[in-house]
């Protein structure tokens, strides 16, 4: 490859099929591929494509992920340029303000767009060199993966026959959208089909004049968007107004499925898989003697052909067959392997509860560390705060009770009614509702905090904490909540 392609990682989605490991807050794309301490979905993608061949990434998120993202490169020492979306749009308009953005930088720019969840094996990168030149000719280049089942939840590319001028390269005849079971198989059995790996690369410029041809309002509105940007330290986050006018569809439909321009390109030698679901972790997993998967504190007696994983303590399964088990500090997963699509139906029902076990894990990392939280119920909230060295944060009242801020480790200082106090260890701070308290870690070690909230303001005070309260009152304005 002689010329740099433009990696555009899109991180948006939940992934609801892979709970209870990815959650609203944490999606499956910034959870580890296999268990604690390993590379997330999202960092195993840019490392994939990290080489002299390839630009810094563009990575298109949600908003309230930029942190997150980042947090993610500098683990990986990688610079990348974060575009951050105000509301989800699906992958049409995030693919499209990536090009805007890739061109203005770079009028002759390719981009490279790689959905941030997906796990592959082979050389992938021979394919996308092969593909640089038709590419650069004005294709639209999508990467096709030979399918090994009747997999109804992917799209289908048929093959249309080879080209002539570039090698390895495809007519694409027709599109079919998630087809039934049947469908599916009638497909594979006829051959010449491929499922939509969700992979393509074309000239940033080739697909803004396919989107200002097939749909100008999107067109219109994203580049609006992105002139409208707003500027901030981790990237910039695209004109909500603007982007709320663009369709909400991706980009097979809105572009590919309509568009002269697109070829195939199949991933011949290449293990791929979206890892949509419990059964498809199993399946991409090395496997033991008994075909068990086991991530974590896991005994197995007795157990054939499941997956078990577990984060924080041991998990003994018994006499199991075909299983799927998940354990996570607040929620645990048992279900058949045969089953594991319907996850998602169990997601559903917990965001119609309004349960926090589909929104967030009891541990949150922040950037300035992490918040654990040890209870939670109608009055209160226990959680403990770890601020990495030297990091800041500011400690918001609840606006409806106080709340306590316990030293449990470490040295730091607040800003209280203007002075700057020394914090240490075994010291408290109440705050009032409507009050809030910045600090610092000043020492070379984390500093650890209990913070307590009281959700009620109706909740009566002990005598000696109300004094502490006067005494420690901030004097400052609720701001919004960083925690």
């Amino acid at each position: 490859m002689t010329h740099c392609i433009v990696p555009v990682v899109l991180c948006g989605g939940m992934g609801s099929r892979l709970w209870p490991m990815s959650r609203v807050e944490q999606p499956k794309q910034f959870q580890p591929t296999l268990g604690k301490g390993s590379l997330t979905y999202f960092q195993a993608t840019l490392q994939r494509h990290r080489s002299e061949a390839f630009a810094p990434p563009l990575v298109v998120t949600n908003a309230g992920q930029a942190a997150l993202v980042h947090r993610q490169l500098d683990e990986l020492q990688l610079q990348g340029r974060v575009i951050g979306e105000p509301v989800g749009r699906n992958t049409g308009p995030a693919v499209l303000a990536a090009a805007i953005c890739a061109r203005r930088e770079n009028p002759g720019a390719v981009i490279l767009v790689l959905p941030s969840d997906h796990m592959i094996k082979g050389d992938i990168n021979r394919i996308i060199a092969a593909m640089l030149p038709a590419a650069q000719d004005g294709r639209i280049v999508s990467f096709g993966v030979i399918p090994t089942y009747p997999e109804t939840g992917y799209g289908y590319i048929t093959d249309g026959g080879a080209y002539q001028d570039y090698a390895g390269l495809h007519r694409v005849e027709r599109f079919v959208e998630k087809p039934g079971y049947d469908h599916a198989r009638s497909l594979i059995e006829a051959g010449g089909v491929y499922w939509a790996s969700g992979i393509s690369l074309m000239r940033a410029d080739t697909l803004i004049e396919e989107f200002r041809r097939l749909d100008p309002t999107t067109h219109s509105a994203v580049t609006a968007a992105v002139d409208g940007a707003e500027m901030r330290t981790l990237g910039i986050v695209l004109n909500e107004a603007a982007f709320r006018r663009a369709a909400n569809e991706p980009t097979e439909r809105q572009v590919f499925e309509r568009t002269p321009k697109i070829a195939l390109a199949p991933l011949h030698g290449v293990q791929w898989d979206d890892v949509g679901a419990w059964n498809a972790v199993y399946q991409i997993s090395d496997q033991d003697r008994d075909g068990n998967v086991l991530h974590g504190d896991v005994m197995a007696v007795n157990t054939r052909n499941s997956l078990i994983q577990s984060e924080t303590r041991l998990v003994a399964v018994i006499g199991m067959e075909d299983t799927v088990v998940i354990d996570t500090p607040d929620a645990v997963l048992v279900t058949q392997r045969a089953y594991a699509q319907d996850v998602k139906q169990v997601v559903e029902k917990l965001k119609a509860q309004k349960r926090r076990e589909v929104s967030s894990h009891t541990t949150r990392e922040m950037p300035w560390g992490r918040i654990q939280t040890l209870a939670s119920d109608a009055s209160h909230d226990m959680r403990i705060m770890t601020v990495h060295r030297s990091a800041s944060l500011q400690v918001n009242g609840t606006g409806q009770g106080p709340s306590l801020l316990t030293v449990m480790a470490g040295e730091g200082r607040c800003k209280i009614d203007g002075a700057e106090v020394a914090l240490r260890r075994g010291q408290t701070i109440v705050i009032d509702a409507d009050h809030a308290l910045p600090l610092t870690n000043t020492a070379e070690r984390e500093l650890k905090l209990m913070h307590l909230q009281f959700r009620s303001a109706a909740e009566t005070q002990p005598p000696k904490i109300a004094a502490t309260a006067r005494r420690h009152r901030t004097g400052l304005p609720v701001l919004p909540e960083v925690l």
